[in-house]
Formats: C-alpha cells, structure tokens, sequence
C-alpha cells in the first residue's frame, strides 16, 4: 500500500507515544534503583499509566467530541508533552507516578481518533493495512526508541530520557499540525450514538478480547530486563540488543498483521495466539540458553503485534455506525491489558515461584485469548444463520 504523508504523521506520534509508553520497561531496573523502590514497586509505574488510558481515552473523545480531529489530536500530544515533562523533573516516585498519569490521558485518544482518520482515508480493502501503516511508529519505537531510553536511563540516567520524549512530543505537533488537514468532525451529534454502540455484545466482546490478548504480552515483556539479566545472565549489550530484536519482530509482526487481517481477521488472531502460546512457553524453559531464547524473543515479537491491527479493526467493524469511542476504548482495553499482565507478573515474582514462571503466565492469557476468538466467531456465525433471508 503506498504510504501518504496524512498516514506518515500519524506514524509518527505513535512513535513518540510509542517510545513514552514502553521505555519505562527497559528503564525498570535504573528507576527503581533510583528512587529506592523494589521492581514489582516500579512496575506499577506501567500499570498507573495503563490505567490512566482506559480513563482518559473515553473522557477525551467525548469531552472534546465537536473538536475537530487534527486539533483533537494536537491536544493529545500537548498532554504527552506535559506529562513528559513532569516525569524528567520528578524527584520522587509519588511526582513520577502523577507524570506518567498525565501522560496517559494522551494515548487512548490519539490511536483511537487516529485510528478512525486512517482508514477514513483509503479504501475499504486497505483499512486494516492503513491502521498497521499508523502504528508502525509504535514498532519503529520498541526498535529504536525503547532501546535507546534503556541505553540513555544506564549510562546518563532516566530523566534526560524523559526530557527526550517531551522533544519528541513537540516535534509530534509540528508535523501533524503541518501534515494534516482540518478534518472537522461532527461529533455533537453522534455523543449520544457513539455510547450507545458500547453497550452492543459484540462491541463488548472484541473490547474483553483486546484487554486479554495484550495482558498476555505485557505480563512477560514489564519485566523482560530483569528476567534476561537474572534467568539468562545476560550483560547490558545483550538485553538492548534483545529489546531492539523483540521491537524488529514487532514490526515485522505489525506489517503481517495488517496484511493478512484484511483477508480473514479471525484466522489472523487465531494463528497469532496459538504462536505466542506456544513461544512463550517455550521461552519459559529455555531462559538459560541465550542462543535459543534470541529466536524465541523474535518470534513472540511476530506474533504479539500481528494481533494489533486486527484487534483494532475488528472493534471499528463491529462499532462501524459510531467508531470514534469505541476505536478510543479499545486502545484502552489494550493498555488495561498491559496493566493487568504488568500485575498479574508481579503476583507471579511475589509469591516466590521465580521470573521464569512469568512467561508461563503470559502464555495462559494467550491461551484464553483464543479460546475467545473461537467462540465470539462461532456466536457471530450463529447469528449470521438466524438472520432472516429476504424473500424475493
């Protein structure tokens, strides 16, 4: 699909958004030593802002409904800034906390408007490849981005990283504000239609698989520092280079994604969840061979993230008369998913089974992941054989 600059744009505020929401991972060990917290402590700092996106995404898609979607998504970023910015001059868990929150109001709005704006702008074949084209930033992030925040928060410290983010938020606005048009929405109208369409089953049922299919990503990737550093023994030159291997296979998983999703989105979420509950299972068991956990990591990589853009187009599908929310709340659900697998890892290390049960974990959330796909498309293939056939 050729690529257009509106699409361009909004890549890269993923990157930025991309880069602010992951970094703090690669960064989990130097945080937490720094402000004398243990990591699970630290971890929560993944989760607030998770939380943070589930409340912010409807509460600024609704509140700012009638503003148009370019200003919508200025205003996103100005939140990212801020946040930022408050995060890089925190001298304390508590103020980084509250930064990290602000932060978050940004996320849910930005990739659900931008979401929408995507496929508003090719054609009804492309959509799902338009939506992988947005968040190919969010790869472009883990690869670059997240491990350059890891290497800058070692060797200088984590605030010059944050600083970093805030540039990256400003130069974020510039080009959207540049790069895109007015695209004045209607929204005063459809408030009331954009929250009716969350209370369909099907909207609903896609929303719960978002939220369990990403929990199982982030139950093992909050804490894949130290489970490289303590169950692999890896030095720092190992896990950057891990971190920048797992954000190429996020991309390649991003790109397959897309492509596949726009020829049949259930067998694309099936394949994937079978992959990552295989691959992480197996990641649990080979933690102390780094030759064979390399593969590993690249291929979970694949399969995570070939999930998002399916995902994501599914809820617009299934909330296609009012998408705007609906697309906001699943960004949500994947970040309520990241909360609940930073949590469910921290459970995990705190009852004393040890870091190499996490991957165990994430590989049962997958599991229940398509045990729901399954069903949600036996239900959708009932209904279609109930619906009344039109007489001639």
């Amino acid at each position: 699909m050729k690529i257009n600059i509106p699409l361009l744009a909004l890549a890269l505020g993923a990157f930025g958004i991309g880069v602010t929401e992951f970094s703090p991972m690669g960064m989990l060990p130097v945080i937490a030593n720094d402000l004398a917290v243990s990591i699970p402590t630290a971890g929560m700092l993944i989760s607030a802002y998770a939380f943070g996106v589930l409340i912010g995404a409807p509460l600024i898609t609704l509140v700012f409904a009638t503003m148009s979607r370019r200003n919508l998504l200025l205003l996103s970023m100005s939140i990212f800034t801020l946040g930022n910015l408050i995060s890089a001059m925190a001298d304390s868990y508590n103020l980084l906390m509250f930064g990290r929150i602000v932060t978050s109001f940004n996320h849910g709005a930005f990739f659900g408007v931008g979401s929408v704006v995507a496929m508003s702008i090719v054609p009804p074949e492309k959509r799902s490849a338009a939506v992988a084209a947005m968040f190919s930033g969010l790869t472009i992030a883990t690869i670059g981005g997240v491990p350059l925040a890891a290497y800058i928060g070692e060797v200088i410290g984590w605030r010059p990283a944050f600083f970093a983010m805030a540039v990256i938020g400003v130069i974020t606005m510039l080009a959207l504000r540049l790069s895109l048009p007015p695209l004045a929405n209607e929204g005063k109208a459809n408030v009331r239609n954009e929250l009716k369409v969350l209370t369909k089953g099907s909207v609903l049922a896609a929303l719960l698989l978002t939220v369990v299919s990403s929990s199982s990503m982030f139950t093992v990737f909050t804490y894949i520092v130290p489970l490289l550093q303590d169950e692999t023994h890896a030095s720092t030159v190992f896990v950057t280079s891990m971190l920048v291997l797992y954000g190429t296979g996020l991309a390649v998983g991003n790109y397959l994604g897309g492509r596949f999703a726009d020829r049949s989105l259930d067998l694309t979420l099936i394949a994937s969840l079978v992959a990552v509950t295989l691959l992480l299972a197996l990641f649990s068991v080979t933690l102390s061979l780094p030759l064979i956990v390399a593969p590993v990591i690249f291929l979970w990589g694949i399969a995570s993230f070939a999930l998002v853009p399916p995902l994501q187009s599914l809820v617009i599908q299934e909330a296609k008369a009012a998408p705007n929310l609906a697309a906001a709340m699943n960004i949500g659900a994947f970040n309520l998913g990241n909360a609940l697998g930073a949590v469910l890892g921290a459970a995990i290390i705190k009852t004393g089974l040890g870091l190499s049960y996490v991957p165990l974990a994430g590989a049962g959330s997958a599991l229940l992941g398509l045990m729901m796909v399954l069903w949600f498309r036996r239900s959708r293939q009932q209904r279609s054989q109930q619906s009344p056939v039109p007489s001639c």
